[in-house]
C-alpha cells in the first residue's frame, strides 16, 4: 500500500493533473478550525500533507481509484523557526516533497512521556497519547504528536522544537482514523502554495 500511495503522489507531482468532476474542483480554504469530511475507506491509501503557511495545518488525503479525496484538516503547531531543518537543535521542522515523502516509522504510546523545554517548568508531560515517529533522513526524534502542556501553541502555529503538534484530542482522532506505520507524510516549505492535487481534491 505504501509503495502504491508514494507512486501515486509522485505521478501527481510530475503531471500536475488529476481528474475529478468539474463540480468538485476547487481548494477548500482552511480557517484554523479542525474539519472532518469523512472516514478512510482504507488507511493504507491515506497520506498526510503538512503546510507551513499560516494558519499551519495537516491535511489527510486518500487515493481512491485514481482520485484524491480530502478527509480531514487539523490545525498544528510547527517549529518556532522557519525554513528547512539544517542541524539538530535549530528549532526547524524538516521538509519533504511529493516524490520523496517522509513516512511514519513507528506509532508509540507517549501519554507518560515528559520533556524539559528549558522554560523553567522542568520536565512535563508534552506529547499527548500518541507519537507518530517520522523517518526523516539525516534527523531523528521528529514526529507528529499531541500538545499536552503546550495547548496554546496550536493557535499560534509556531513554537515546537521541530515536531508537528496537534491538540491532544486531534492526535487521538488522527491515530484512530487515518494513521498507520508506513503512511507517507509531505511537509511543504513556507514558500510553497497548494499542490495541484490539493486544488482539485474531492471530498467524500
Amino acid at each position: 500500500m505504501k509503495v502504491r500511495v508514494i507512486l501515486f503522489i509522485a505521478i501527481l507531482a510530475m503531471t500536475g493533473f488529476l481528474y475529478v468532476p468539474s463540480s468538485a474542483r476547487g481548494s477548500v480554504p482552511f480557517t484554523g478550525d479542525k474539519v472532518i469530511y469523512g472516514p478512510a475507506l482504507d488507511k493504507g491509501n491515506c497520506f498526510f500533507v503538512v503546510s507551513k503557511v499560516h494558519p499551519e495545518h495537516l491535511s489527510v488525503y486518500e487515493s481512491r481509484n485514481g482520485d484524491t479525496v480530502l478527509l480531514a484538516v487539523y490545525p498544528v503547531c510547527l517549529a518556532k523557526n522557519k525554513g528547512q531543518k539544517q542541524r539538530r537543535g535549530d528549532n526547524k521542522t524538516p521538509e519533504s516533497y511529493p516524490g520523496k515523502p517522509f513516512v511514519i516509522s513507528q506509532i508509540q504510546d507517549s501519554h507518560t512521556w515528559v520533556h524539559d523545554f528549558g522554560d523553567g517548568r522542568g520536565a512535563i508531560k508534552a506529547y499527548g497519547h500518541w507519537f507518530l515517529r517520522l523517518k526523516t533522513p539525516g534527523f531523528s526524534g521528529i514526529g507528529i504528536h499531541g500538545s499536552t502542556g503546550n495547548r496554546e501553541s496550536i493557535e499560534v502555529g509556531r513554537g515546537s522544537e521541530g515536531c508537528i503538534r496537534l491538540y491532544d484530542e486531534d492526535i487521538e482522532h488522527l491515530h484512530d482514523n487515518y494513521a498507520i506505520v508506513g503512511t507517507p507524510v509531505i511537509i511543504l516549505p513556507e514558500e510553497t502554495g497548494p499542490l495541484p492535487f490539493e486544488l482539485r481534491a474531492n471530498t467524500p
